[in-house]
């Protein structure tokens, strides 16, 4: 059972007010001196005066209004590892689902969202890019191929996965057989690339819809994942100019900088624009944020110029797993252990050691390039941080109640809940079906729904991760935020007015300004769950050269109080009945607002801060299955999850 918001707060979503009509002052934040939004009433509403302005507070607005949500990481069939596992689904039929459509799913089960997403990127992979509908429609060069064959009879045979394991691994290790491979050049290459930028093209439609054109990268020598997504902002008109960048073939690398020469070419060439964006890096086995070189090469200010420029987002959440934190590595941190991955590399070689996690994760990465910035005079880690799938299904069904899988045989049945997913026999490294995450979406801010504004937005970093709920989340930084600004209905116009939105640089402060303050709100999903707190996470570099975080509660849901003694806020509790998995929202709150100062704050100190919404918890996708199929999950899978929003980070850079 799911209890339902008010309508005023339902109308709410369309505009840029995060918050219902009528709210108090939690008792909690007033005890801290801290303005917080709960959600009761009241008939406080300031204005933000200031001069004469239209009678409608609407004219003249030019900020974005609503946040678009997407997937920009999204395989079919035409992604070789994808098609072996089973898919069958091509990308038109991903986008019809992505757009609202009911569709047949790849083991026959008709599935539809229950509200469409915004925009998509199908994202298949450059290397071997329609590879494997001509493997499974029996080609005789493939099939004169004994590797080739092998494949085609396992599948055949039932056993996608088993062939499809051993494509990943054959790519990984170098072994490909080059006779069969659809390299680009090749007449295969070149219809695949063409049929991905024609559904793109016609799916597209403008301030309704958007389909981007897209692949991904696949640098995973040795099984360490460092893939990229290539989003590009262009038409069909300009990216058939250019084929995609690949690892196998004449001019192909896994070498990232590469990546980014192949991206400057194609803009010179064709007068486009593109940008990457870095799977999540927990198999990557520690390369994908590096602090002293990179493929052989010591990091210069070259390569941090160049990160920062072509990679101006993170994947923070996806279904491997998510990357924002590791326990070990935020032992203060008691929310930083979610749905962790932390066994190995993609295929599972080489085992993870604790020495790789701080090259993983992104609060890591964040510090890491505040040091970077200070020694190569930029920042290469200055990211907004999205959720994706890396569904390989051609769905990007992600809800808990609703999630169809990362591969197709991980799509509903009574079996998922105790299969196993990877499993090296050589090292021991074991993932199991359930360990697989209902995760996530990209948030953008966009002024509307086009390729161009949502790309741009994009390109500014003004977005947020979720983990799967559609929140909508609001974070602004600046000097000179207040109290009564927390109790604005549209905390958007005056966060942009006197403020950076999410993925901004602070200014520089004013004269007088003893610390900055962030403007905070967020409104829970319509059809979710009820909001817990919203945290600040700050990470800074010190003067002695050390890389710090706190994680600071600054406002929160029902009567609680910050133990004194321990300084930690209480838990919210859970309404979560595992055996029916339901809920009820009589825990949390619908929305929370607050402004809040740094404490801590040394203008000599570079610093960034980045907020994360909790929700109160509810059943984890495990807990649907156990109960729609009646299958007894195996011994420690979680049952239940913490859905939560990362924002964008804002930086502060002390004066020189």
């Amino acid at each position: 059972m799911r209890t339902l918001i008010g309508t005023a707060l339902r109308a709410a979503l369309g505009t840029t007010a995060l918050l219902a009509a009528g709210a108090t002052l939690a008792p909690e934040a007033q005890a801290q001196g801290q303005v917080g939004i709960t959600g009761a009433a009241t008939a406080d509403n300031v204005a933000l005066g200031g001069g004469e302005r239209p009678y409608s507070p609407f004219a003249d607005r030019n900020f974005p209004v609503r946040p678009f949500f997407g997937d920009t990481h999204l395989h079919t069939s035409f992604s070789m590892d994808a098609g072996a596992f089973g898919a069958r689904l091509d990308p038109r039929d991903a986008y019809r689902f992505a757009r609202g459509e009911q569709v047949v799913s790849n083991t026959g089960q008709p599935v539809k969202l229950s509200r469409p997403l915004d925009f998509l990127v199908v994202a298949d992979h450059s290397d071997n890019m329609g590879f494997f509908p001509a493997l499974l429609s029996g080609r005789p060069n493939m099939l004169a191929d004994p590797t080739g064959r092998r494949w085609y009879d396992l599948i055949q045979g039932g056993q996608g996965p088993q062939a499809a394991m051993e494509i990943i691994v054959a790519f990984s290790q170098g072994t490909f057989p080059e006779a069969i491979a659809f390299l680009p050049g090749s007449e295969g290459y070149k219809d695949a690339w063409q049929q991905t930028i024609d559904a793109a093209e016609d799916f597209n439609d403008p301030v309704t819809f958007t389909a981007f054109i897209g692949y991904e990268w696949t640098s995973n020598t040795g099984g360490n994942n460092l893939h990229r997504n290539v989003i590009y902002r262009d038409n069909g008109d300009r990216a058939q100019l250019m084929q995609p960048f690949t690892v196998l073939g004449p001019g192909g690398s896994d070498n990232p900088a590469d990546l980014w020469e192949w991206m400057r070419t194609y803009e010179e060439k064709t007068s486009g624009s593109v940008l990457a964006i870095p799977h999540n890096g927990n198999l990557s086995n520690g390369l994908m944020f590096p602090v002293d070189e990179a493929f052989g090469t010591a990091l210069d200010a070259e390569y941090a110029a160049n990160r920062a420029r072509w990679e101006p987002l993170y994947e923070l959440t996806q279904t491997k797993g998510d990357g924002e934190a590791h326990p070990m590595l935020s032992p203060d941190d008691a929310f930083a252990d979610f749905e962790t991955w932390d066994k190995g590399n993609l295929d599972g070689s080489v085992p993870k050691t604790p020495d790789m996690l701080q090259f993983e994760y992104a609060r890591a990465a964040l510090k890491n390039g505040l040091a970077l910035e200070q020694d190569l005079g930029t920042n290469p880690y200055k990211f907004g941080l999205i959720g994706s799938s890396d569904a390989h299904t051609a769905l990007a069904a992600l809800a808990e109640d609703n999630f169809f899988g990362k591969t197709a045989p991980q799509e509903p049945s009574a079996e998922r809940l105790t299969a196993t997913f990877i499993n090296n026999a050589a090292t021991g490294v074991t993932v199991m079906d359930w360990e697989v995450g209902a995760s996530g979406y990209a948030a953008v801010w966009a002024e509307e729904n086009t390729r161009t504004s949502i790309w741009d937005a994009m390109k500014r970093r003004e977005v947020y991760a979720t983990t799967g709920p559609r929140m909508i989340v609001r974070f602004f930084g600046g000097w000179d935020f207040t109290d009564a600004d927390a109790r604005n209905r549209l905390p958007a116009q005056v966060g942009y007015a006197r403020g950076v939105p999410m993925g901004g640089q602070l200014p520089t402060p004013p004269e007088g300004a003893e610390a900055p303050t962030f403007l905070v709100a967020a409104l829970r999903d319509p059809i979710g769950a009820n909001l817990d707190r919203i945290q600040v996470v700050k990470g800074w570099l010190a003067a002695d050269g050390s890389l710090n975080e706190r994680v600071y509660d600054v406002v929160w849901s029902d009567d609680r109080v910050v133990d004194p003694a321990t300084g930690a806020l209480p838990p919210v509790g859970s309404t979560v009945d595992v055996p029916t998995a339901s809920y009820v929202n009589s825990i949390g709150a619908p929305e929370l607002l607050t402004v809040w100062s740094d404490p801590d704050f040394d203008p000599a100190q570079s610093a960034f801060y980045y907020a994360r919404v909790l929700e109160i918890p509810t059943p984890r996708w495990t807990a649907y299955d156990a109960a729609y199929f009646g299958t007894t999950p195996l011994d420690g899978t979680r049952m239940t999850i913490v859905d939560r929003a990362y924002t964008a980070p804002i930086w502060f850079t002390p004066a020189e």
